[in-house]
């Protein structure tokens, strides 16, 4: 089986994609009789028997008729015999967010989950706001990080909880080992949150012999959407507004949810949060025969260029935002008609759409017209600099490395990689024992390269790629109060930006439903929470889309 490789991940994993057996556009597979149910059948049976013994036939057929118990009573047995296995410890705590001190209510721990016949313990930390006599008058929002097989530290203590690591502007540690420190643009003022690690991944386990029944995309959403459910009921949030956020390869999670959780609980969701979003791979993996990333790179080639000052005068002079537009119409009017036109296009076509590609781009004429036109992103980000023996980050187009042997796709030799990894980790172990008091003996697992390759996706689609814009467009349409929000930097090379506005260019909604999407843009790579400049202008941002 053939398998397409591209790294997604704010922790730079590879991605495999093999062939899988359900298309992504179908409805996830019911689940399976959880251990509870069969808890319940198995009691049902045997007091029907002993009232049999007893002579009580009528006892009997009503403790049988107990086995086709309601759902919702079902439900609840589930959640009390998987409660009494939880791991949750609950503190409380202050925090200075916006100017205010606030008292919250942290939960951190396992709890164990039966989703499609098979057990696991999924870590998890909640954040709710003291004071509110109603939970259901606050929204609550699950959150996680993507790889896939990465835990969801990035986003926990780098963008939305009460507490973050101590950075400086730029976005890097101040000591080593890292601190903690008060995090003034958490969202806990405007949303109660629950962050969520993956099978494999954190403290996240399979209670059974292997990972695999939690293993791809199929099984992680269905996983995920169960979880979520479970901590619903459990917690009494129906009654609030419930938003799903997702960064990297966690927005495509976040999308195959909200579907999964609609189709499977009637659970509609309020909103999805989808931060340096994928939703269509085509958009993404270059390989023969797709020409689709060769086109929606370009934008994030011309950002890189103009930031790292190679482009003539008259671009360097532009505002980025301005530059950008004029190079999204280069692509859309000139250079996709040519692609399109393939071997119809004259020396002179080719000739002046290279020129125009350099200029735009900052490559060499010459190398373009060697590449037909189809610079792919690790020979971008090689050449660019090539002259000043330096390479350009793919996770963030504006840092540069020496140039080094091997692929940018596995990481090793990406600039922009390792920026962050060497302070995250250990401060997030510290911080979670210390301060949140979890105990666990188990190794805290930030990164899991064994989950990532064994990854699969439902990609009976078009041309084999994961693409949800029909899973969206269904969503949206069938839900009108669901809205989205898509937060892009511009010199992310993982998830560029023009890639994404590609897949929600073709939902195909009405001018009323297009009104629930909302796009907005950053001066900064892949994690766009990391430097104080865009991490404020979120913050805003989230005010705003929360309203």
């Amino acid at each position: 089986m053939k398998k397409k490789s591209v790294i997604i991940a704010a922790a730079a994993l590879m991605l495999a994609m093999p062939t899988a057996a359900w298309s992504s556009e179908s409805t996830p597979p019911a689940q399976e009789a959880t251990v509870a149910e069969a808890a319940a059948e198995t009691t049902a049976a045997t007091e029907a028997e002993t009232a049999a013994e007893a002579g009580t036939a009528t006892e009997a057929e009503t403790a049988a008729e107990a086995g086709t118990a309601t759902e919702a009573v079902t439900d609840t047995v589930d959640a009390i015999a998987d409660a009494s296995k939880d791991n949750i410890v609950k503190t409380t705590h202050t925090a200075m967010i916006q100017g205010k001190e606030l008292s919250y209510t942290a939960q951190t721990g396992t709890m164990q989950l039966n989703t499609n016949g098979h057990a696991c313990e999924i870590f998890f930390t909640a954040y709710t706001l003291n004071g509110v006599d109603d939970p259901s008058s606050r929204p609550i929002t699950f959150a996680f990080n993507g790889g896939p097989g990465s835990a969801s530290f990035y986003l926990h203590v780098g963008c939305l909880g009460p507490r973050r690591i101590d950075v400086d502007e730029k976005g890097y540690a101040k000591t080593m080992p890292a601190k903690m420190t008060d995090n003034e643009n958490s969202l806990l003022d405007l949303t109660d949150l629950v962050i969520i690690d993956a099978v494999g991944t954190g403290y996240s386990r399979s209670l059974e012999d292997t990972d695999d029944p939690f293993i791809g995309y199929n099984n992680d959403v269905s996983t995920f959407g169960d979880f979520i459910h479970q901590y619903i009921n459990r917690n009494n949030r129906w009654g609030s507004e419930k938003y799903v956020a997702g960064e990297s390869y966690g927005t495509p999670r976040a999308v195959g949810i909200c579907q999964y959780l609609a189709n499977t609980y009637s659970l509609n969701l309020n909103g999805l949060i989808l931060i340096s979003s994928v939703n269509d791979f085509s958009s993404i993996i270059f390989e023969k025969g797709n020409e689709i990333p060769y086109a929606t790179f370009i934008p994030t080639y011309a950002a890189d260029a103009w930031y790292q000052g190679v482009l003539a005068p008259e671009y360097k002079e532009m505002k980025l935002e301005d530059y950008l537009e004029e190079v999204r119409g280069f692509v859309e009017n000139e250079y996709v008609p040519a692609l399109f036109r393939g071997d119809r296009c004259t020396d002179e076509d080719m000739d002046m759409l290279a020129e125009k590609y350099a200029g735009y781009t900052g490559l060499k004429k010459e190398y373009v017209l060697s590449a037909n036109l189809r610079v792919d992103l690790n020979n971008f980000l090689t050449e660019l600099l090539k002259d000043q023996k330096l390479m350009v980050g793919r996770l963030d187009g504006r840092v540069t490395g020496p140039a080094t042997e091997g692929s940018i796709d596995n990481g090793e030799s990406d600039p922009s990689s390792t920026s962050f990894d060497l302070s995250f980790g250990n401060a997030f172990r510290n911080y979670v024992i210390g301060e949140l008091g979890f105990q666990t003996d188990r190794p805290y697992l930030p990164l899991n390269l064994d989950v990532n390759s064994a990854w699969t996706f439902p990609i009976e689609s078009w041309g084999g790629y994961l693409s949800q814009e029909q899973i969206i467009s269904d969503c949206i349409s069938k839900n009108p109060f669901l809205k989205i929000w898509v937060l892009c930097g511009y010199y992310d090379g993982a998830t560029p930006f023009y890639s994404v506005e590609y897949t929600f260019n073709h939902l195909f909604l009405n001018d009323k439903l297009k009104d629930q999407l909302s796009f907005t843009y950053y001066p900064c790579g892949h994690m766009i929470y990391m430097e104080k400049e865009s991490f404020d202008q979120f913050r805003k941002d989230a005010e705003n889309w929360f309203g």
